[in-house]
């Protein structure tokens, strides 16, 4: 309980003020209030979200797509509560602890479409985002008779629940937003990078209670999750800048601090499941890969990620997922967690066939979603307050460090 309990408390810093910083200082001064606000907002609707049903979608038993109402409101969650398989647990513990998964997972999805998406039209796509796509792929990953688990895919703490569907939506929404006004024509240049490094280190810190704490224990699991945790990153920090040196000529602070994020989202479905070495392998293949999606893929097709959230988390998610069929040995994740590398090559089509299945469906509904939300709402603000800046238009506010 006392893990489960800090593990929370250190998601819960990955959304505030982690990723609000991480973002922050990565866009123009006028508009790093408004990612803020997103954040902390769409942060405190989700969580309202959860509370009312998407503990209940996800958690009780239903379909092998999605769950039923039973605990709605935590009807039954009580002090005295556990589920099935969680036996040393409290029930209201683990909610909690989820909670905190589904309050940032949305968000990731906001550095997209950063300094042109509506404030009122975010917020409404975060809530259906959370309880159309979110609540739905977590179910099949982990609820009561999931499609996902019933397949076999293995996913420790998220990879396909979080990044696959986060970075997914990333790019459909950029592609849909459309380029900002000054994208290609003015500096898009970070604003603050000591606000990002923060911001990003922090991530990288509050990754331990994420991924150590899906152990749901305080165990050599949880011990195993987190040391790959910092092998994957760390893996991935130097071939990042490494490549980026080759490529550019000099090494970047943000590109070092991206190689690290890139690497603790590729290690998320593996962090349980993969030897150390394999940890080390799966961050060194992934920063290149990653740096490859940020500076190529994006550059190439000319889509607006504003801050590679597609680049880092779909891509970055997707890989991991596959790798850890090539990686995962039954020696760190139990009787029947191997791997191509182990002798079980068809875990790879596993996580292939069902990355492929959660993108698609990401895709799809985020699509719908937006196009409704555009004939009704408006996605984008006007061009003068896109000139202008989102935090002042938008809500009044300017930075003024």
């Amino acid at each position: 309980m006392a893990w489960i309990l800090s593990s929370t408390i250190f998601v819960f810093f990955m959304l505030f003020p982690g990723i609000c910083l991480f973002y922050g200082g990565m866009i123009r001064k006028k508009n790093v209030l408004s990612m803020c606000m997103q954040g902390i907002t769409a942060g405190a609707i989700i969580s309202l979200i959860w509370f009312i049903c998407g503990y209940s979608l996800i958690f009780t038993a239903g379909t092998p797509f999605i769950g039923g109402f039973d605990k709605a409101f935590m009807q039954g969650v009580t002090l005295t509560s556990f589920l099935p398989g969680i036996p040393n647990l409290p029930e209201i513990v683990f909610a909690m602890f989820e909670l905190t998964f589904i309050a940032i997972t949305p968000v990731i999805v906001l550095g997209a479409t950063v300094e042109r998406f509506k404030f009122s039209t975010a917020m409404v796509f975060m809530a259906l985002w959370a309880i159309l796509i979110y609540c739905p792929v977590g179910h099949m990953a982990w609820g009561p008779d999931g499609f996902l688990a019933s397949t076999g895919a293995l996913d420790f703490a998220g990879g396909l629940v979080v990044h696959v569907t986060s970075g997914s939506s990333a790019l459909i929404a950029a592609i849909m937003l459309g380029r900002r006004k000054s994208d290609g024509i003015n500096s898009m240049a970070p604003s603050n990078m000591v606000l990002t490094v923060l911001g990003g280190c922090l991530l990288w810190g509050g990754w331990f209670g994420f991924n150590g704490g899906s152990a749901l224990g305080a165990n050599a699991t949880a011990g195993m999750a987190l040391l790959n945790s910092q092998i994957a990153a760390s893996a991935a920090l130097v071939a990042w800048v490494l490549a980026e040196w080759k490529l550019h000529g000099k090494p970047s602070l943000l590109g070092a601090i991206s190689g690290a994020i890139a690497g603790l989202v590729i290690i998320t479905p593996g962090c349980g499941f993969v030897t150390p070495t394999g940890a080390m392998i799966m961050g060194a293949i992934g920063g290149v890969v990653c740096l490859w999606a940020v500076n190529g893929l994006k550059h190439r097709f000319g889509y607006d990620d504003a801050l590679d959230v597609w680049g880092i988390h779909g891509v970055g998610g997707g890989l991991g997922a596959i790798l850890t069929g090539i990686f995962a040995s039954s020696a760190i994740g139990g009787e029947g967690k191997d791997g191509l590398l182990y002798g079980n090559w068809k875990q790879v089509i596993v996580q292939s066939q069902d990355t492929l299945l959660v993108a698609l469906y990401t895709m799809a509904v985020t699509g719908g979603l937006l196009f409704i939300l555009d004939k009704t709402m408006g996605l984008r603000v006007e061009p003068d307050v896109e000139l202008e800046g989102l935090d002042l238009a938008e809500h009044g506010e300017t930075l003024h460090v």
